[in-house]
């Protein structure tokens, strides 16, 4: 949160670029047309033929209008929440984590699945590394995000999509990629986590100095 003398200069417009870029391919894919999208969607008979590009394109394609803007909505809605906590490489090697865990999971898992478009499923994946890196921090609502989604995973693994997500969408949806990537996310947050730890020392006062409180404790 700014506070009521500062602004928004180029410094804190940084953790935004990235979101920013994700929507502007998804919004130039949808732009060009139906072609552009038998190009870029996952599409398995494609992608065996070696066109492994699908595996990371078909996440900027849509089906249409309504679906796009769902999934800009999301990705809005995930930045602002947490793209302040998540430094630009962070957050790139999410997105490309969650891709391939859902792109790998739909591939494997789901082989009458031909094919595949959309966001959502990397959405759930920045949101659970999101999460996870703002509750690391002291925020502790974000515990309570994390069991929201948990909670809707295990809805859409029992009784299929949330209703009113496909009409919303135009479409059939996934739940499995919400699945994939919301692990995806977890297991890049899991692996941050420890190469940090094992990188920066741990945290320790000798690599991180801290500053005492006037308790005499320290913060962080």
């Amino acid at each position: 949160m700014l506070g009521p003398h500062e602004s928004m200069g180029p410094r804190s417009l940084t953790p935004f670029i990235l979101p920013a870029v994700v929507a502007l391919i998804s919004i130039a894919i949808a732009a060009m047309g139906d072609a552009a999208t038998q190009v870029t969607q996952f599409d398995r008979s494609a992608i065996h033929s070696g066109e492994v590009w699908r595996l990371l394109s078909g996440h900027f394609a849509h089906l249409g209008t309504s679906h796009l803007l769902l999934n800009l909505a999301g990705l809005a809605l995930i930045s602002l929440l947490f793209a302040p906590v998540m430094p630009p490489l962070a957050w790139a090697g999410c997105f490309l984590v969650s891709a391939l865990f859902v792109s790998s999971g739909l591939y494997f898992f789901l082989p009458k699945l031909n094919w595949y478009v959309g966001l959502s499923g990397v959405l759930h994946g920045l949101f659970v590394t999101g999460a996870v890196a703002s509750w690391r921090r002291g925020l502790r609502l974000e515990g309570l995000l994390l069991l929201a989604l948990a909670v809707k995973l295990v809805w859409e693994q029992i009784n299929g999509p949330l209703p009113g997500s496909e009409s919303a969408a135009g479409g059939p949806v996934v739940v499995d990629a919400h699945l994939y990537g919301a692990i995806g996310g977890l297991v890049f947050s899991l692996a941050e986590w420890a190469y940090k730890k094992k990188f920066d020392g741990g945290g320790s006062a000798r690599n991180k100095p801290e500053a005492e409180d006037d308790s005499g404790g320290t913060s962080r």
